[in-house]
């Protein structure tokens, strides 16, 4: 199986969202390429699962430092 990893991955450039379930500490990180891609995964998940909006990542750091949490309406 092999050792885990000891470093955090690279993020690509792009923008991410993280899906938690509702109550839940922790989620995961989804990518999408384009701002309509992410608003387009937003939408399938936001019914069932919260969604946070980590924002743009360039060069392995998000442009904006707060996540926003994303309000059905």
């Amino acid at each position: 199986m092999g050792r885990p990893a000891t470093r955090p991955t690279k993020l690509k450039d792009g923008y991410y969202i993280e899906i938690r379930n509702k109550g839940s500490r922790t989620g995961v990180k989804l990518y999408s390429g384009t701002k309509l891609q992410m608003h387009r995964a937003i939408k399938m998940y936001e019914r069932s699962k919260e969604v946070l909006i980590l924002g743009e990542s360039v060069d392995g750091k998000f442009v904006n430092k707060e996540p926003k949490l994303h309000v059905v309406g």
